[in-house]
């Protein structure tokens, strides 16, 4: 059920909420294209086409909604929103003169649904509500305009949000941008207070409605989202695209081989805090007597200090090392042997460390069951589940998934995606070692380092591809990352790891949105160009959240 937030408005919580379907949009063919400049003019034609039908019914809505509302000064901001309506399908005439007037006829099924959709809703025909054969209140007809807001401010929002993210690709020093009108119409400060007014008053008319009715406009909301992204990506191309990556993908001579990092790349928590847990709450106390067959551990409270100092002294010394092993310099240009020589001393480093846990007792005792039930409620970063399961149920592609990571038992990983159903993600983790199904408080030290991580890498792909031709994705936020993300065709950072930045800026690694990186790959994509954005050596795409990943490798 939608909750009522006082200090967060209603449009403002599901522009948040829905803050998937924006990146979905923004990654679209049909939006890279534009952004880049190279849309080709049969396109846009029909685009704008087809906007026309769209803004017609926008037009219509609001002139029902305004009907509806039995509040004076609702009723004037919908008007004047009208009015703007009615004054961007001038600057649409203005765009079909611009482009030629031999303009699509036809109204795509696409736009049907959508303009469908929106006048059903603006005439009190809601899917799953029983609507009265006559609005016969006052309080049934603000509860149909509130809908009708609900159906129609995404649209001003999402074209709000696209406006300001092409805007960067406009130079300001220049004037050939070929969509430059339309991205500054959406940028534009107009426009924008447009889109606040909209979430405003769909705010207004939201207030006396019960959770009920809240949840139904939500409902209303994100269709209106899903049936804007089909729009977008229901427009004729005539020109070879970016995104998404897979697409061309021929599964008898192609094979897409997925790399990722766990620990805060997939997981929103460490691993290593999670055995932690488990380790202090299934500890014996301290006047607890143990059998003696069983594994001797420590009581929880001498656990919790023993984690308590172990994680200190890492924290501390791994500061210590990454200062150390930076150059004095800046390097001008990238170099990777140089950051490989450096990352040996972060290695033997991260060795130790394994080592003080291991001496130390703390995994002692540990059951595997606890572990496995630990790793099915371990949540995830928003997205990173529907990203690999996308990819898996994909029959169309070749593809692999490998998850290469630090965390000290695979046993825990491997439930994690067992309970989501992915149990075809390859799992290459250090292991814990079990007598029966209790840990021993030994680790077998697989992958410590960003040496172990590349050399694993290296080994995976050698074995993978056969006779196919590979494209390698790799997806991390660490420095423990930086080899492999470097030695992937395509190396995506996801969050803001600021010891990763540091590092790699230190070296001569170049960190790109991912989002810019494709608009100028697509400014000279052709028939035939290679799908790697590995054009520069050294440099790095960011993301900020699996969303993006998601939009550009599988689309929408």
């Amino acid at each position: 059920m939608a909750s009522v937030d006082t200090e967060v408005g209603l449009a403002k919580r599901f522009w948040i909420k829905f803050r998937r379907e924006s990146i979905f949009a923004m990654y679209t063919p049909f939006v890279v294209c534009l952004a880049s400049g190279n849309l080709k003019i049969e396109t846009f034609r029909h685009y704008i086409a087809q906007d026309v039908h769209f803004l017609r019914a926008f037009a219509q809505a609001y002139e029902l909604a305004e009907e509806c509302a039995d509040d004076d000064d609702a009723k004037f901001g919908i008007s004047e929103l009208r009015k703007e309506v009615l004054e961007e399908l001038k600057m649409h005439d203005s765009l079909v003169q611009e482009w030629g007037s031999d303009l699509p006829k036809d109204i795509s099924s696409a736009t049907v649904k959508y303009t469908d959709f929106l006048l059903a809703t603006a005439s009190g025909k809601v899917e799953g509500v029983k609507c009265p054969g006559k609005l016969a209140t006052p309080f049934e007809k603000t509860k149909v305009a509130a809908y009708t807001l609900g159906a129609m401010t995404p649209c001003m929002r999402l074209y709000a949000f696209l406006g300001k993210e092409l805007q960067e690709f406009l130079d300001s020093n220049e004037n050939i941008h070929p969509f430059r009108k339309w991205i500054e119409n959406y940028s534009s400060e107009s426009f924008q207070a447009s889109a606040v007014q909209t979430d405003d008053l769909l705010d207004k008319l939201s207030v006396s409605l019960t959770g009920e009715e809240l949840d139904v406009i939500e409902k209303l909301y994100h269709q209106a989202m899903k049936l804007e992204i089909d729009f977008f990506s229901a427009q004729p191309f005539f020109q070879p695209t970016i995104v998404p990556l897979t697409k061309g993908h021929n599964p008898t001579e192609d094979c897409l081989v997925i790399f990722s990092d766990f620990d805060l790349t997939c997981s929103v928590v460490d691993s290593s805090a999670i055995l932690a847990e488990i380790a202090i709450v299934t500890a014996p106390k301290s006047d607890q007597s143990q059998h003696e067959d069983q594994i001797v551990r420590m009581s929880s409270t001498d656990l919790r200090n023993t984690w308590g100092l172990l994680s200190k002294q890492f924290t501390e010394e791994y500061e210590q090392c990454i200062e150390s092993i930076m150059p004095a310099n800046r390097l001008e240009q990238f170099n990777y042997e140089q950051l490989h020589a450096a990352l040996q001393k972060l290695s033997e480093f991260e060795n130790r460390a394994n080592n003080r846990v291991i001496e130390s007792g703390v995994l002692k005792g540990l059951s595997l069951e606890d572990i496995k039930r630990a790793g099915e409620r371990l949540i995830l970063q928003d997205g990173c589940t529907s990203f690999f399961q996308g990819i898996v149920k994909d029959e169309n592609l070749n593809a692999n998934v490998h998850v290469l990571s630090y965390c000290w038992c695979g046993d825990l990983i491997r439930s994690v995606f067992s309970s989501a159903g992915l149990h075809e993600l390859n799992v290459h983790a250090n292991e814990f070692t079990f007598k029966g199904s209790i840990s021993t408080g030994e680790i077998v030290q697989k992958v410590e380092s960003p040496i172990d991580k590349v050399q694993s890498f290296s080994s995976i792909l050698k074995n993978c591809s056969g006779n196919r031709k590979s494209l390698t994705v790799y997806i991390g936020d660490s420095v423990g990352d930086i080899l492999c993300l470097l030695e992937a065709d395509i190396g995506i950072v996801i969050g803001s790891s600021s010891s990763l930045r540091r590092v790699g800026e230190q070296f001569g690694v170049s960190f790109v949105p991912l989002f810019r990186g494709l608009i100028k790959k697509q400014k000279g994509y052709t028939e035939g160009s290679s799908s790697s954005l590995k054009d520069l050596s050294g440099t790095l795409y960011t993301v900020s959240n699996w969303a993006e990943v998601h939009a550009f490798i599988l689309g929408c």
